[in-house]
């Protein structure tokens, strides 16, 4: 499986935020671009408003260009609003919805605890990251990994969604219901995505 080992501080100065969701990231001490020539970047080009704007979301959600086309081509094929569909299939990927429950500290974290198998969904072993869930489905933590996923848990600070339902003493996620846009991030301008790949 792919990955990316480099800085995840450069990558975040260039998108202007956190990326991964972990407090470290969300202050940092240089506001402008990161590169020799950070400073001197001169006014963006509409493609590369919208070329930003696309890996700033891939990067935060830890997802590679081929899966994040095959999420947007899904997301066309449906009715509805497409930019609000590819964020909705984003949310419900299993890995966020562990980070999103307070069961881990960035998305990168959560992502390796689904990969090494601490989570049961609906009862059931699995170890695929980007698993979709559906409105209903029960995450669980392995009573094995109980001791370490509680400490993260109860020192988690973020405001829980409200498409979520998170019991902290059995160290239960239920995912209740698709997010609405209103509840996604709203610093994410999904249309500049979407007029990316029109193109």
């Amino acid at each position: 499986m792919a990955r990316y080992r480099e800085s995840t501080r450069k990558l975040a100065r260039n998108s202007g935020g956190s990326l991964d969701g972990y407090p470290k990231t969300q202050n940092m001490r240089r506001s402008y671009p990161s590169g020799q020539h950070g400073q001197a970047r001169k006014k963006k080009s509409e493609y590369a408003l919208q070329l930003l704007e696309k890996q700033k979301v891939k990067r935060t959600y830890g997802v590679l260009e081929k899966p994040f086309s095959r999420y947007y081509k899904y997301a066309v094929g449906r009715q509805g609003v497409t930019g609000t569909i590819l964020l909705q299939r984003l949310e419900s990927r299993l890995d966020n919805i562990v980070f999103r429950a307070g069961l881990g500290y960035s998305r990168p974290q959560a992502r390796q605890m689904v990969s090494h198998g601490h989570f049961l969904l609906n009862g059931k072993k699995v170890d695929i990251p980007s698993m979709i869930l559906k409105p209903g489905d029960i995450v669980t933590v392995r009573e094995k990994s109980q001791a370490y996923i509680k400490s993260i848990a109860e020192s988690y600070v973020a405001p829980l969604p409200s498409w979520l339902e998170v019991d902290t003493n059995t160290l239960t996620a239920k995912f209740m219901a698709v997010p609405e846009r209103e509840e996604l991030d709203q610093s994410i301008n999904e249309q500049l995505i979407i007029e990316f790949y029109s193109r």
